[in-house]
Parts: C-alpha cells; sequence; structure tokens
C-alpha cells in the first residue's frame, strides 16, 4: 500500500478565493460539499481571503483541516 500524501491525492491546488464550492469540495481534504459552500458564503460575505488561516473561521473549518490541507490552497 502506497502513501500519498493530501496534496498528490488532492491534485491541483485550488484557488478558494475564484473556484465554485464542487471545485474546493473536491480539492481539499476532510471538506465536502457542505463546508464548501460555507467557505463561498463566507468568502461572498466578508470578501476575498487574505491568509490561509482566515479559512479557521469558516464553521465546521478547524485549524486541523487548515494545516492538513495548506499546500493545496491557493489564495490568488
Amino acid at each position: 500500500v502506497l502513501f500519498r500524501s493530501p496534496v498528490a491525492w488532492a491534485g491541483e491546488p485550488v484557488n478558494i478565493n475564484l473556484a465554485s464550492a464542487e471545485a474546493i469540495a473536491e480539492a481539499l481534504s476532510g471538506v465536502g460539499l457542505a463546508k464548501a459552500s460555507r467557505i463561498v458564503e463566507y468568502r461572498e460575505a466578508y470578501g476575498p481571503f487574505e491568509h490561509v488561516d482566515e479559512l479557521a473561521a469558516v464553521r465546521g473549518i478547524g485549524q486541523a483541516t487548515v494545516e492538513k490541507n495548506r499546500d493545496a490552497i491557493l489564495l490568488r
């Protein structure tokens, strides 16, 4: 059994400031459609994310999820 890092599993990094909830859910480990939808709602309410750590402010997204996905998240 080969171990794959979450980044290898996820494929391409995702721009959380532009991506759809579906694309976010597909790209980030431990983030399903419900959490991804909350990321999009948060972004629409408060503007684009400036730092990856801001994701922890989204309901259901904790610091552990942010750390696990840090390399798969783009902000451009």
